[in-house]
């Protein structure tokens, strides 16, 4: 009885020095990585540009976006970037445009012919709505009127 009396004593003992930690008085723990908390921070818009203008060469209308996104994890926490464009007459999503990484560090961009969208060049009943996502579905967004040229 003795024999199983140390043998229980001494398993915890072993396991708290194999383990890299030093317990005192049970509550304390020396040179233990504890995990760090995750914070995640939004990304930020910015700037931005949206606008249309007639191209001779295509013969159509096209539409551009573009946002400057900053995110304080990085920028490769920023996951997609999109323009919202609303038709501010009764308030209804016209249609979504995916802007993509340029060269660029933090700038998003895209250009779409506007034969290939529901949106009418000239038109002043638009606003566009940039909005960034990162990799926690944090966002952020900034309203824009789009340029009309």
């Amino acid at each position: 009885m003795n024999f199983r009396l140390t043998s229980i004593a001494i398993v915890p003992i072993l396991a708290a020095i194999t383990s890299g930690c030093i317990i005192i008085d049970g509550s304390e723990c020396f040179d233990c990585v504890e995990p760090a908390p995750v914070v995640n921070h939004a990304p930020e818009i910015w700037d931005g540009l949206a606008g249309c203008y007639y191209d001779g060469y295509e013969r159509d209308d096209i539409w551009y976006f573009e946002a400057t996104v900053d995110d304080l994890d990085g920028i490769e926490d920023v996951h997609s970037v999109w323009a919202d464009v609303y038709d501010e007459t009764d308030g209804s999503l016209v249609e979504s445009f995916e802007l993509f990484p340029t060269e660029q560090a933090g700038v998003y961009f895209s250009d779409w012919l506007g034969s290939t969208t529901y949106l009418y060049c000239g038109l002043d009943i638009y606003t566009v709505d940039l909005v960034a996502y990162d990799v926690f579905d944090a966002v952020d967004s900034i309203t824009l009127l789009p340029e009309m040229d």
